[in-house]
């Protein structure tokens, strides 16, 4: 014990208010003087009050979104051993159209993503290099998104 009769420790920290420290250190030094649940019911106090703040007013959903009414066809897509597949190139259409008007590539996890426009049938067709290609149907209409899973085979005598 110290002649002030305080712990070494302590006053060590409290020695150390006397001199000028970032708040952040005074925080650390407090710590171990101010029991630790007094201090943490003070961080918890702290938060508590910043979440009680008024929340910014919410837009309407689909209120002037230029996404409010599109549809999302995501496909992942592999290998007959189960290997993604990078660089496979899907295409869609609407399914009484001949033109593709959309296309992607499948990123290095075989994935990709298709923004399109709800309430209509499409047809994906998905294509690469020494692979078969595989044409699916997608239905629009209901909901908001379409996940796939295509599992390529290789060509009759090709190398994948």
């Amino acid at each position: 014990m110290s002649s002030r009769g305080l712990r070494p420790e302590s006053s060590a920290c409290i020695e150390v208010f006397r001199h000028p420290i970032p708040p952040h250190a005074r925080l650390i030094c407090m710590a171990r003087v101010i029991s630790p649940l007094i201090l943490l019911s003070a961080i918890l106090a702290c938060s508590t009050v910043a979440a009680s703040a008024p929340a910014p007013p919410a837009r309407a959903q689909n209120s002037g979104s230029p996404h409010a009414h599109d549809f999302v066809i995501f496909a992942t897509i592999f290998t007959t051993q189960g290997f993604a597949l990078p660089g496979a190139r899907a295409r869609v259409r609407r399914a009484d159209e001949q033109k593709f008007r959309w296309e992607a590539l499948s990123d290095h996890q075989g994935e990709l993503g298709i923004r399109v426009k709800q309430g209509a049938e499409y047809e994906l067709t998905v294509e690469a290099r020494g692979f078969k290609p595989q044409t699916r149907k997608v239905d629009a209409r209901d909901g908001n998104r379409e996940d796939l899973t295509l599992q390529m085979e290789p060509l009759a005598g090709g190398k994948p």
